[in-house]
């Protein structure tokens, strides 16, 4: 079966630079990784779920705040290295949230250690440059600012 995924990629343009809204991972496999370690604010869906209302609830869940109240955009599908199916849409939005709180899982750590520990799904996140995404954003996620370059005009 395939897994699902759906999630929202906000962007804003500056006078010549174009940003996105990404976030770190979370937990004890990306804690000291900054290049590569980032996506999109995401999660896991139903096949009978309509996307969009997942990605609204994963972002809320991940970020701690819901996505802004604003007009969303289906980016488009995305296959990920692992099989996964991620439905991206996109809108444009200065958000700017008063802080993160991400929902947790249990994780044993360290491994082997029969100790369970609750970590957040994202430890961080901000606002980026579309160059500093594509050194951030885990490899199977750039295609997805190749999208969002297709449909925002820069300045």
């Amino acid at each position: 079966m395939v897994v699902r995924s759906a999630g929202i990629l906000l962007y804003r343009r500056g006078a010549d630079v174009l940003e996105v809204w990404i976030a770190h991972m979370g937990g004890p496999f990306w804690a000291r990784k900054q290049t590569q370690s980032w996506s999109v604010p995401k999660g896991e869906h139903l096949p009978d779920e309509e996307p969009l209302v997942a990605a609204r609830r994963e972002f809320t869940e991940e970020i701690g705040t819901p996505p802004p109240a604003v007009d969303y955009f289906e980016l488009g599908v995305f296959r990920q290295p692992s099989g996964k199916i991620i439905t991206v849409f996109a809108a444009e939005s200065d958000f700017q949230p008063e802080r993160i709180v991400s929902n947790t899982f249990p994780l044993e750590w360290p491994k082997g250690s029969g100790t369970i520990k609750d970590f957040p799904e994202v430890d961080d996140a901000r606002w980026v440059t579309e160059a500093e995404a594509r050194g951030k954003l885990v490899k199977g996620q750039l295609p997805v600012l190749d999208a969002l370059r297709e449909h925002v005009e820069l300045p």
